[in-house]
């Protein structure tokens, strides 16, 4: 009987994860031939087409869909076992997601905590909107992810909330009397500019999305200039902007959770969401990482 070698998985899920032989080569520390060699080891193995080609990589069939969920179960418990019989320290490579707003006001102190715990443990960060995030997930490429929910959401495990909140580079700024007031918004998808827009037209004020960008650096860049007001959650509000509390009808509040790619994450995907939920959750929380402007 064969069977399924903790080598040829571990392989077969970095594949999985990034979609290029040659990102997975780097991470497992494998030339691109000796994978491919060990892909076709495992679809010998398994006596199934595994993966298949496409225009953006590789992707995995049906049969390789089944196998990923079966793979992620194997080493998982393969390495809490072996790690409880060694006590060997964790370490390892992380895949992590999350916005900008919480990668700028969030993760210097997250990444510091836990490297400080965990040396050995190397962290790749993957920094795009919630709504590419999901896609990211259900594909595997980011183990786990910090996303955002819209307030009033439920069926989901909150760490925190994070109010929004209007910013310009003058507590006062004189475009706030204009008719028609400029704004510099994110993506039309993402909460924070669908919340916006929602509570201008619920006030009945006028508005015009004069600058917009993918990006928090391009959106406080604009606020900067004095040219738009624009909105952020507040524990990413820099230090030279200011929030505006009068002239403009309150925001919601976003909900920040945690999501996993696998039912059956790894020690290493336990233990990092573990230190974050410990960290994020409102109530006591870690030092240096939420201070209030």
């Amino acid at each position: 009987m064969q069977s399924l070698d903790i080598p040829l998985l571990r392989s077969f899920l970095a594949i999985a994860r990034t979609g290029s032989i040659s990102a997975a080569a780097g991470q497992v520390g494998r030339t691109q031939s000796a994978l491919s060699m060990q892909m076709r080891r495992l679809e010998d193995i398994t006596r199934q087409p595994l993966l298949h080609r496409t225009g953006q990589g590789m992707a995995l069939t049906a049969a390789g869909e089944r196998l990923l969920a079966q793979a992620e179960r194997i080493l998982a418990a393969h390495d809490e076992a072996l790690d409880a019989i060694t006590g060997r320290a964790l370490s390892g490579a992380l895949s992590v997601g999350c916005p900008e707003d919480y990668l700028t006001s969030f993760f210097p102190a997250l990444l510091r905590g836990f490297a400080a715990a965990h040396p050995a443990v190397d962290i790749e960060i993957h920094c795009a909107p919630t709504v590419e995030l999901h896609g990211l997930l259900r594909r595997r490429r980011v183990d786990l992810a910090l996303t955002s929910v819209a307030e009033g959401a439920t069926g989901v495990a909150l760490l925190r909330e994070e109010p929004l909140v209007w910013v310009a580079a003058d507590p006062a700024p004189a475009f706030l009397s204009d008719p028609v007031l400029p704004l510099a918004l994110s993506a039309p998808e993402t909460l924070d500019h669908r919340a916006a827009r929602m509570a201008l037209d619920q006030a009945g004020r006028a508005y015009r999305l004069a600058f917009a960008s993918a990006s928090l650096a391009g959106l406080l860049a604009v606020a900067r200039a004095g040219l738009a007001v624009s909105v952020v959650t507040r524990s990413a509000v820099p230090g030279d902007l200011y929030v505006l509390a009068d002239g403009l009808p309150p925001l919601p509040r976003l909900g920040v959770t945690l999501s996993q790619a696998s039912d059956n994450p790894s020690p290493l995907a336990r233990a990092f969401a573990d230190y974050v939920t410990c960290a994020l959750t409102d109530g006591p929380r870690l030092k240096g990482v939420f201070e209030t402007r």
